[in-house]
């Protein structure tokens, strides 16, 4: 994780070793770009890939779009990434699932995650909270899981993390909690049914219910992170809740398979650049609780490989089968 949060200064020593550009890399954009993430509109991610995008477009003067296509556990919007000209039009920002996790969780997948991405950088680290709709009233996970057995067959949760999933269904094995999953297709959908009660619980990203946690709407029970939040700094860390934690989530950037080198390093220096401002810094990472991570090519496809490892040894623990 240490060796991550200093990959800004490395990405910097990086672009220095990097040749000239040829001039159709300077070129570059002569069109708008876009971004496809693939989830719906309003979460965390999507709101990202438009901040960075508005700054993008400032500074190379086309327009950079994002292009929502969620669904099918993320795999529907990479496949659109994947399959895309690889001319350096197209982006895609992505959350770990269909990079490091979705391989060992389906027999059949539209795209291969190991060949058909060039990776450009880790984003930031993504810290996801256990939270409840506040009418529960429980203030812990013990609390929680003893609710569970009093209310049987009645709670439900989200959660769009692997891990987060395998850690709950770990406590109805060995806790004996009763609670169901309920997928939806973004964080945004995610919150509004934990408010509502229609979902009452749910492990996401801190990032999507700043809001609604500080307004009480929302019960912060845990956080999935190495430190506390210092915007919720009474929220405990999974660890210091008594349970064990898990890989943190994350964001990153990618484009089709065989974009332009020259055109990838001209955008990567640029975003860190914009990363690495004092102020966008605060207002777009620290502010939104999430925790920067940008580091270079090179980094970020050797981290990818050991969050394979990590997420092929998390779901064979799970016992889960390829579907």
């Amino acid at each position: 994780m240490v060796r991550l949060f200093i990959g800004l200064a490395v990405g910097a020593a990086w672009l220095g070793a990097v040749a000239p550009a040829p001039a159709f890399a300077q070129e570059w954009p002569a069109r708008p770009v876009r971004i496809i993430v693939p989830l719906a509109p309003g979460g965390g991610g999507d709101v990202f890939a438009r901040l960075l995008g508005e700054e993008l477009a400032k500074r190379f003067g086309q327009p950079f779009v994002v292009e929502n296509r969620p669904g099918g556990a993320l795999n529907i919007g990479m496949r659109a990434c994947a399959e895309s000209p690889p001319d350096g039009y197209t982006l895609c920002l992505t959350s770990s699932e269909p990079i490091v996790t979705n391989q060992f969780l389906y027999k059949s997948m539209p795209f291969n995650a190991e060949t058909d991405f060039e990776a450009i950088t880790l984003l930031f680290f993504n810290p996801i909270a256990l939270v409840t709709n506040n009418t529960l009233g429980v203030k812990t996970i013990a609390e929680l899981v003893a609710l569970s057995k009093a209310r049987p067959g009645t709670l439900s949760y989200a959660s769009f993390s692997f891990p987060a999933i395998h850690f709950m269904d770990g406590l109805k094995k060995t806790a004996g909690a009763d609670w169901v999953y309920v997928p939806y297709r973004s964080g945004n959908e995610v919150v509004n049914a934990v408010v509502t009660g229609a979902t009452p619980i749910a492990f996401l990203g801190l990032a999507n219910m700043l809001g609604q946690l500080r307004s009480g709407l929302i019960t912060g029970i845990a956080l999935n992170a190495h430190a506390r939040s210092p915007l919720f700094p009474d929220l405990p860390t999974l660890t210091e809740a008594g349970a064990e934690d898990f890989p943190p989530a994350w964001f990153g950037l990618f484009a089709p398979r065989g974009a332009p080198k020259p055109i990838m390093a001209r955008l990567h220096a640029e975003i860190v650049r914009i990363t690495g401002e004092p102020a966008w810094r605060q207002k777009n990472f620290v502010d939104r609780a999430i925790v920067p991570a940008v580091n270079t090519p090179e980094q970020f496809a050797e981290f990818i490989v050991r969050e394979r490892k990590i997420a092929e040894r998390i779901v064979r623990e799970s016992g889960q089968q390829p579907q």
